[in-house]
């Protein structure tokens, strides 16, 4: 997990860009996605952070994003992930 505010733009942009990163999530509300994610863009700073997977995010006690990764919130919403 990379916090966001801890790395900078273009290191960012760089991991981005060369697939490393493929997933961000709000690290007070415990909740990850999709980089496109027009909620994820929305959030503070100081609470984004960033995965290198879906399987990290999990593993770090985030559930997925309702907006952006629907079928996967319907699983854990029903307790299959």
């Amino acid at each position: 997990m990379i916090q966001h505010h801890k790395i900078s733009d273009r290191d960012l942009w760089n991991k981005i860009k060369n697939g490393e990163i493929c997933f961000g999530g709000n690290q007070k509300l415990k909740i990850y996605g999709t980089l496109k994610c027009s909620s994820g863009k929305r959030m503070k700073h100081e609470n984004r952070v960033f995965f290198l997977s879906e399987k990290e995010a999990i593993q770090n006690g985030f559930r997925p994003c309702g907006h952006c990764m629907r079928t996967e919130y319907q699983k854990w919403k029903n307790g299959l992930i």
